[in-house]
């Protein structure tokens, strides 16, 4: 009988269910997993409940990449006594600053003007953000780049302005790490840009029982940029939130 804990998988900004295709690939078989959209709603809210509704009756274990972490942590804030693990891939417990947000704003409009641009606009912005999210090293990684632009590409001009909508309007979940008493894991590329190091490391040390792996020579990309650091990371979370599942039948209700 298997008793691996069912894993509940979240994309980022512009990513489909392929970003998490180094884990999925390396668990297949050996657990339930889904990997939930977060490209459908406006708010992260909505995106996490469809993301409960989807995993079977029980605990499961909740990762998230980037804006998909945004939605892991409300995960936690909707179901708390069902997560049995937290997994935290370039991301952030703040809400948006007013800078960030009139940022958001400004790729919201370039994308979903009224003059009708909007697609053109788009693939524009969506090639630009290569050299942002990604290591200097791998900008010639051709492979990589047309995984990225194809993921982008099947989100969508009209799921990018959804996403940056509930980006902006996420609130913020210092406090609620601090409550989640399960196995975490907090990964990051040393050289993010998107979501830096330092919000990882605060992520961190606001969680009980977290593992902090800074991920050298890698940008926000982390697990397409070095899946085998970072799938090794994944995996030993995986144990431990299977053995504390196994123990404990961990619950933690966010008060």
């Amino acid at each position: 009988m298997n008793h691996a804990t069912p894993l509940l998988l979240l994309p980022g900004l512009m990513n489909d269910a392929r970003i998490w295709n180094p884990l999925t690939t390396a668990i297949a078989g050996a657990r339930m997993l889904h990997v939930a959209p977060t490209h459908l709603h406006d708010s992260v809210v909505e995106s996490a409940r469809d993301a409960i509704a989807a995993m079977p009756a029980g605990v499961f274990a909740v990762a998230g990449f980037s804006l998909g972490g945004y939605v892991a942590q409300e995960v936690c804030r909707q179901a708390g006594d069902r997560v049995a693990g937290l997994g935290l891939l370039d991301t952030g417990a703040r809400a948006d600053t007013e800078e960030v947000k009139q940022a958001r704003e400004r790729m919201i409009q370039a994308v979903d003007g009224a003059k009708g641009a909007g697609t053109a606009t788009f693939v524009q912005v969506a090639q630009g953000f290569a050299a942002r999210i990604v290591h200097a090293s791998r900008l010639q990684d051709r492979d990589l780049l047309h995984l990225l632009f194809d993921m982008a590409s099947t989100v969508g001009s009209k799921g990018f302005v959804r996403q940056q909508r509930a980006a902006m309007n996420r609130v913020d979940t210092r406090d609620l790490l601090s409550r989640m008493h399960v196995p975490g894991v907090v990964v990051c590329g040393r050289e993010d840009q998107i979501t830096p190091l330092s919000l990882s490391q605060e992520m961190a040390s606001f969680l009980p029982d977290a593992e902090l792996v800074a991920v050298a020579e890698t940008g926000h990309m982390s697990i397409l940029e070095q899946p085998a650091t970072v799938v090794a990371a994944l995996m030993r979370w995986l144990m431990r939130v299977d053995d504390a599942t196994a123990r404990h039948g961990q619950r933690q209700v966010p008060g």
